[in-house]
């Protein structure tokens, strides 16, 4: 069982990377149309390259600090020796994932444009064959270290189960870091950028969006990158291999055995397999509405989710035999659970339905009525969620054998958690070709294309719209779920540990320790969207300020006689996002430990609890907040409530401003927090135990 699981996971890792090899070359045999959209392309690309290398180049001197902490800690017998060198090799494949991404997402924009010209079927093609690079990437990526070390733990140290798992959980820390430097790094960039063009370019200076006038347009185009590519296939790496890794710890707890390991490690390998038949099924015709549109993307998604779904059952069969058969609905229930939450988002913020649809006519009263529309709107959504993440948690338990042994219980929740990420190669896939057509819409505008090329792309940015908040709730909804599994993770590190059951033997809501931390884990997430929301107001303001400057000062840029200074926003944006996204990634890492110093074990699982609840209503709320409000935008600018340029634009461009933020920095970026607390609270618990208060 041990050689079979290495072998078809690692085969299937090499399957996923070889298919994100044929997609690249693929998109790269379509032509980058004229000069000046090759032009844009280019300069897009320079500031993508030119942010990602400064900002590996800090990461580095994190991740350095921390391998020299965990060096000290493996040579004083606190962890393994293999830990250290697990959280680096998490922490590189996450950033690597994201940058081969955003590589190929820079290189389809223009690609993407010049087959609109052509059609919207031939445009959606090249897009999301980009997103099929970024989705089997990471899924490739995710599959090859977890077999990697799998294989390296099992047959080259010999090392037991639990051993395997208490190491593997540490490349799981090492992904989280990096996709929290990257969604927070990426996200205020590319939201300064965005609001700074604008607030000054849209609302005061009444151009229209992606004007080449815009000093601010290249630096939100190369935001769109290094935040809604680079830093979503780190992100969304660190929540696919964190789910697989503690499925694999809590199935060792619960049975003691590799066979436990080898479900949820083969489940998303056979994932890739069916995420790849799904993307051949994803196409359109011209002049399809945006339901047509989201029904296409659909009939890939949800036919790779019916293939896991009839695949994992005999697979379930041959690992556990039919004693222990109903394990498969834990598995189901995630899947199911992952498409309704999906739907859910959809309903909530495409502007196909109703209230996205009431959010736009709000503006006729004014910015205020319609900033009042998108909170209610984004609060409202979190309601189904928590009943489908839920009825998920209580199916997935029970079924399997939570009634008996609560060990199995949790194991079963984390296979939930598996089964809603198995497909994550093609649902990642219909997320990650959004931002391309979003970049292409504007090299259509600032290369003078004709108006039917930008009126495609508009539809594929709108369509993208709603399947990022898709994406994003999707991320949320499988967060939740791999943070209770990684919280019962932690309780049994800290039960393995020499004196370590006395200090968890009471979790009662009654034990003071237990509701201080919760009541610390609570506040997290809101002090987190605090610091990330500030961070890109301050980087905001420069950017605006820059952008006035330019209009003021430039003689002739208003009247296109002259040209902007793109390269002093892409750099004011880098600048600023670098310096601000140290202090959130330290509070995520700093704080688990010092609630462990101060008030124990028990004290940490209530702040992770706390954190949990809180964090994935926060998350769920800003996201689809932010995208009712940007939808909401783009139904007016589709000729509703009287179009570009008019009143109710004017309203509806701040609300999308202020959801800027909201979607693509503060929420996204919350699951990343609330996986990372649980991932560094399992690592430093052998500190906690033996140097605590309590």
């Amino acid at each position: 069982m041990e050689i079979v699981t290495a072998i078809l996971t690692f085969a299937c890792a090499a399957f996923a990377l070889l298919f994100a090899v044929f997609k690249a070359r693929s998109v790269l045999k379509h032509s980058e149309g004229t000069d000046a959209m090759k032009k844009i392309s280019a300069s897009i690309r320079q500031g993508t390259n030119a942010f990602l290398g400064r900002q590996y180049k800090i990461v580095i001197v994190f991740f350095a600090i921390m391998f020299v902490i965990l060096g000290a800690m493996a040579i004083a017998n606190l962890l393994t020796p293999y830990v250290p060198f697990a959280f680096l090799s998490g922490g590189f494949f996450s950033a690597f994932s994201g940058f081969i991404g955003m590589k190929i997402a820079t290189s389809a924009n223009a690609r993407t444009a010049n087959a609109c010209r052509a059609g919207l079927n031939d445009g959606l093609r090249v897009a999301f064959s980009a997103g099929s690079v970024m989705g089997f990437t990471v899924v490739g990526l995710g599959l090859f270290d977890i077999s990697v070390w799998f294989i390296l733990l099992k047959f080259v140290f010999g090392l037991s189960p639990s051993e395997i798992t208490g190491a593997m959980l540490t490349f799981g820390m090492g992904a989280s870091s990096m996709a929290l430097f990257a969604r927070v790094g990426g996200g205020i960039f590319t939201k300064a950028a965005d609001v700074g063009a604008d607030l000054v370019g849209k609302v005061e200076a009444g151009i229209p969006e992606d004007d080449p006038r815009n000093p601010a347009v290249i630096a939100d185009n190369v935001g769109d990158n290094v935040g809604d590519v680079a830093g979503m296939g780190a992100d969304l790496y660190e929540s696919y291999v964190g789910s697989v890794i503690s499925a694999c710890a809590l199935g060792v707890a619960a049975f003691g055995s590799i066979k436990a390991m080898a479900l949820p490690m083969l489940l998303a390998a056979l994932g890739v397999i069916s995420s790849v038949i799904g993307t051949f099924f994803v196409k359109t015709k011209e002049g399809a509405t945006q339901k047509q549109l989201l029904r296409s993307l659909s009939k890939g998604t949800n036919l790779s989710a019916v293939l896991i779904a009839v695949i994992s059952f005999p697979l379930v069969y041959l690992i556990f035999g039919k004693d222990n058969l109903s394990i498969y609905f834990a598995i189901l229930a995630g899947l199911i659970a992952g498409v309704l939450i999906g739907q859910t988002t959809e309903y909530f913020t495409s502007d196909s339905y109703k209230p996205t649809k009431n959010l736009a006519a709000t503006s006729e009263t004014g910015t205020a009525t319609i900033i009042i529309g998108g909170l209610s709107v984004g609060m409202l959504s979190t309601l189904l969620p928590v009943v489908i993440v839920a009825v998920c948690i209580l199916v997935a338990y029970f079924v399997s054998g939570g009634a008996v042994s609560a060990s199995m219980g949790l194991y079963g929740i984390a296979l939930a958690a598996v089964g809603m990420l198995s497909t994550l190669g093609i649902t990642l896939a219909t997320d990650a070709y959004g931002p391309v057509a979003d970049n292409a819409g504007g090299i259509a505008q600032m290369s003078g294309l004709e108006p039917i090329v930008r009126e495609r792309t508009d539809a594929l940015d709108s369509l993208g719209n709603t399947t990022a908040a898709t994406g994003k709730g999707f991320a949320i909804g499988s967060a939740a779920l791999t943070a209770l599994a990684l919280m019962a993770s932690y309780i049994d590190k800290i039960k393995s540990i020499d004196g370590g059951a006395i200090k968890v033997a009471n979790l009662s809501i009654t034990n003071p320790t237990v509701l201080v931390g919760l009541l610390v884990g609570a506040c997290l997430p809101f002090v987190f969207a605090a610091l990330t929301m500030n961070s890109v107001g301050r980087a905001a303001q420069s950017v605006v300020k820059e952008v006035r400057r330019q209009f003021r000062e430039i003689c002739g840029l208003m009247d296109g006689k002259a040209d902007a200074d793109y390269a002093s926003c892409v750099d004011l944006c880098t600048k600023a996002s670098l310096r601000e996204m140290v202090l959130p990634t330290v509070v995520a890492v700093i704080v688990p430990v010092i609630t462990g110093f101060v008030l124990g074990c028990s004290g940490v699982v209530g702040m992770l609890a706390g954190a949990t609840a809180t964090g994935f209503l926060l998350a769920v709320f800003m996201s689809n907040s932010g995208g009712a409000w940007d939808n909401a935008k783009k139904y007016i600018e589709g000729g509703n409530h009287g179009g570009k340029g008019s009143d109710c634009h004017k309203a509806a461009v701040v609300g999308d401003t202020v959801g800027d933020p909201f979607k693509d920095t503060a929420g996204p970026s919350i699951n990343i927090l609330i996986k990372l607390l649980s991932m560094v609270s399992i690592v430093f618990a052998t500190l906690v135990v033996n140097f605590s208060i309590f």
